[in-house]
């Protein structure tokens, strides 16, 4: 592999981090009373997936949605199989409850994105790429899980209310 294309995964997987560590930074700021700090995160938030995309792109690793979705669920299957398992027994281990916490919580998330993600597919390949209707999805805050056409009453992976839900359109 070149070295070009090396720096672009590094680059790519840098840009995504700090996405998300921004972010991460601006809800605290909003939570300490400083939008105007926690709005600069957010701008330097969104820069950095502008930078992520275009990595990503330039990687090749955007493809026809058929191919995404195999692409999705076969990262989903392999945090579901390997990943997460392994690192569920690390924080095990080392009696890590916020690690063992989070871990879990992804890991059964992860199981329905997958399944998500099947069902997309074969209603693609059966010809109905929407399905026979067009829906949101809602997903738990705390944890992740997702949910389609509507939030459930409770979380059921860390029983979070269904009302704190965030609606994505």
């Amino acid at each position: 592999m070149s070295k070009a294309i090396n720096d672009l995964k590094e680059a790519f997987a840098g840009e995504s981090q700090a996405n998300r560590k921004y972010t991460a930074f601006a809800q605290k700021a909003d939570e300490e009373g400083l939008p105007q700090v926690a709005k600069l995160f957010r701008a330097a938030a969104h820069a950095e997936t502008v930078h992520a995309l275009s990595h990503f792109r330039a990687l090749g690793e955007v493809n026809e949605t058929v191919a995404n979705l195999e692409a999705a669920i076969s990262g989903e299957n392999y945090e579901v199989v390997s990943m997460y398992p392994e690192f569920i027994a690390d924080a095990e281990a080392e009696d890590n409850k916020k690690a063992l916490r989070s871990f879990r919580h992804a890991y059964e998330v992860e199981k329905v994105h997958e399944a998500l993600y099947r069902g997309a597919l074969e209603a693609l390949k059966k010809g109905e790429p929407q399905g026979a209707e067009l829906f949101d999805y809602y997903v738990c805050p705390v944890c992740g899980y997702t949910e389609a056409k509507n939030a459930p009453e409770k979380c059921p992976v860390c029983g979070l209310p269904g009302a704190k839900f965030e609606r994505i359109l």
